[in-house]
């Protein structure tokens, strides 16, 4: 695991917010409605869920937490001993060992309190049971604030941390402090590194990228280490010791001869030699830097001895480079490199997995079985061939002149078809138009199309002059099939006329309209029968005359029709309309209390409407005074038992505070 697959963890909340998530959450997903009628059992189990859900809910954080924050044993050791030295071991390994004991003993709460909780003999005890039992919980959490305020600082570093692989090629930056060691990894990587005049500007491990052989390499840049003992130095210098120790890297050690760091060539050299036993087994690089100021050469005498002493070591390097002029950097970076891709190499060979694969490798090597010289054939055709030289007038035309000639990249576009190997080169480029399912008009074609268009159209002639298609009896080839046609017809008349006595089984036998007839069309057809309709004529100009009567003493009068249809002066209730001058029968009359009422006989004798109500301004304020009263009433007409209802979010218990003495109303 790399420090980047650390920065995956979730924010640890503090022990107040913890108690906070788990008790909404046991308030929302949990019901809320219980009642001491009920059933004994189902007031248990009621609060048996609340105290098992309690339970879940920090059995889910803590297992979280637990799960995310990686064990130290479990991690590379650079990254182990990165941790120690950050955090402290110890305290790290506590603060999970608290909250791991903290899940126990929630458990544990939870379980005896849900023992209990089946021996509840009223629903106040089982309350108790619940409330003891979520109080309990909430205690041992209450505890934990300081480990989980711990926890969420480690986490908040963590994610600070730079990306560092321990198992990839490695470049490692060490030396005292401002030595010029963040302007080297500034130079080579795209990193920024901050750069200033002074001891320690580098608190902490950067890590910046490059670019060798297709290779992607990564260059760590370390804090400053003084000379002292381990058991004295400071947690910025040990992170550079525990690079030191942990990655398989290219150590460069990085010296300043000009002295302009403030430490003298002979504390630079007694460092290296105290620093020694880290670089075992690991490509060492001595990088002379600042060389703009002072080179190797200028050295007096005694300091030269001593990083000559460190030269001759069989496996030390030595480079010099300016990071200011970048005098020599490129080729510091190109050696460093290749150092370390040759001691990888070295390392695979000399380890064990080689012996399992070598004694399978065997490389062959051709003996001559005489003197003959046996020189590679080449055929003659290959020798004579021209070599293409583009400054050639006579050379072979290329595609690629063609794209240039007729306007570059972007406006050329290459002919796909001049290559097509048809019968004739010719066809190439014709254009044959393609048709449904993939066909191609030229396989429809027949050589003597023309001769059956004309062939079919003489014969359509023929049948037209003979009178093929004039009689719809002609149809029929025999008469088998005319009888078959009949048949079907029958059967569909049949249907149709099935359907439309089902459709008017119902219905009255004659319309209602056609009762009605004028005066004049009665007396005429009359006439043509032979009668006389004087009698009737005068009986209707009177009944006409009445009913103008009537009409002119009042239209508010009421019309009371007796059962049987007729009315109180015993008229008939079919009376006969006079030329249009009669109203129709179907007119509706407006009675003295406004009502309307029509003019037939199943009107009602009275407007039910009116009922026990003196007179209509009465009953419009009795209507009146009934939708006040019913206003309230449809405001609220939501809360019906089918409808949605959408309870408080807000979860009590965070914000109702502290009960005070004899207040019961929540539980």
């Amino acid at each position: 695991m790399s420090t980047s697959g650390l920065k995956a963890i979730s924010p640890v909340p503090t022990a107040a917010d913890f108690l906070d998530i788990v008790l909404s959450k046991t308030q929302r997903k949990t019901p809320t409605v219980i009642h001491k009628n009920f059933k004994i059992s189902r007031i248990r189990n009621f609060y048996m869920r609340k105290v098992k859900f309690t339970q879940d809910s920090f059995d889910e954080k803590l297992g979280g937490i637990l799960t995310e924050f990686p064990l130290l044993d479990d991690l590379h050791p650079f990254l182990s001993s990165l941790m120690n030295v950050l955090y402290d071991k110890n305290h790290y390994k506590l603060a999970l060992g608290q909250l791991r004991t903290a899940r126990h003993l929630i458990d544990q709460v939870a379980k005896d309190y849900v023992r209990l909780l089946k021996f509840g003999d009223s629903l106040y005890r089982c309350k108790q049971l619940k409330k003891a039992a979520l109080g309990r919980m909430a205690t041992i959490m209450r505890r934990q604030k300081d480990p989980l305020a711990y926890l969420e600082q480690v986490r908040q570093h963590i994610s600070r941390l730079p990306a560092i692989d321990p198992n990839t090629r490695t470049l490692l930056i060490c030396g005292y402090p401002n030595v010029g060691k963040s302007s080297f990894i500034n130079k080579v990587t795209r990193a920024d590194v901050d750069v200033q005049p002074y001891a320690f500007t580098t608190k902490s491990l950067f890590v910046g990228h490059l670019d060798y052989k297709y290779l992607r390499w990564q260059v760590i840049d370390t804090p400053g280490i003084l000379d002292h003992p381990l058991e004295e130095m400071n947690t910025i210098e040990m992170q550079s010791i525990t690079a030191l120790a942990h990655l398989k890297s290219c150590v460069m050690y990085f010296m300043d001869l000009s002295e302009q760091c403030g430490y003298t060539v002979e504390a630079q050299c007694q460092l290296f030699h105290s620093i020694k036993p880290l670089f075992g087994g690991k490509p060492t690089m001595l990088v002379i830097n600042k060389i703009d100021v002072t080179r190797l050469e200028d050295l007096p005498a005694e300091s030269r001895a001593l990083v000559q002493e460190i030269i001759d070591r069989e496996d030390v390097q030595c480079v010099q480079v300016s990071c200011y002029s970048e005098e020599g950097v490129m080729d510091l970076k190109n050696k460093a490199c290749d150092a370390l891709l040759a001691h990888r190499v070295d390392t695979k060979l000399k380890g064990s997995k080689i012996n399992s694969v070598i004694n399978r490798i065997h490389v062959a090597v051709p003996k001559a079985r005489d003197e003959v010289v046996r020189a590679p054939f080449i055929p003659d055709i290959v020798k004579e061939k021209k070599k293409f030289d583009k400054n050639d007038p006579d050379r072979r035309k290329l595609l690629r002149d063609v794209e240039i000639e007729e306007g570059g990249a972007g406006v050329f576009n290459m002919d796909m078809k001049q290559d097509y190997l048809l019968a004739n080169p010719d066809w190439n480029h014709d254009i044959i138009p393609e048709i449904m399912d993939g066909k191609n008009v030229a396989d429809f074609v027949d050589p003597d199309i023309a001769e059956k268009l004309e062939a079919l159209e003489r014969e359509e002639e023929k049948l037209q002059a003979e009178g093929f298609y004039e009689e719809e009896e002609d149809i029929f080839d025999s008469d088998d099939e005319r009888e078959e046609v009949a048949a079907r017809e029958a059967l569909k008349h049949k249907m149709h006329s099935q359907s439309i006595k089902k459709s008017k089984k119902n219905t009255p036998r004659l319309p209602r309209t056609a009762g009605l007839r004028t005066l004049s069309e009665l007396s005429s057809e009359l006439k043509k029968a032979g009668y006389d309709p004087s009698s009737i004529e005068d009986r209707a100009t009177m009944l006409a005359k009445v009913q103008g009567a009537k009409r002119k003493r009042g239209d508010d009068m009421d019309i009371d029709m007796d059962e049987d249809g007729s009315d109180e002066d015993g008229d008939e209730g079919d009376w006969m309309d006079v030329d249009g001058e009669g109203d129709s029968p179907n007119k509706r009359v407006k009675s003295n209390s406004g009502a309307i009422i029509a003019k037939s006989a199943r009107a009602p004798r009275t407007n039910r409407q009116l009922a026990g109500m003196r007179d209509t301004e009465q009953a419009s304020k009795a209507v009146k005074l009934r939708n006040l009263g019913q206003r309230g009433r449809n405001m609220l007409a939501k809360a019906g038992e089918g409808d949605r209802t959408i309870k408080t979010k807000m979860p009590k218990h965070l914000f109702a505070g502290k009960r005070k003495g004899g207040k019961t109303d929540r539980r």
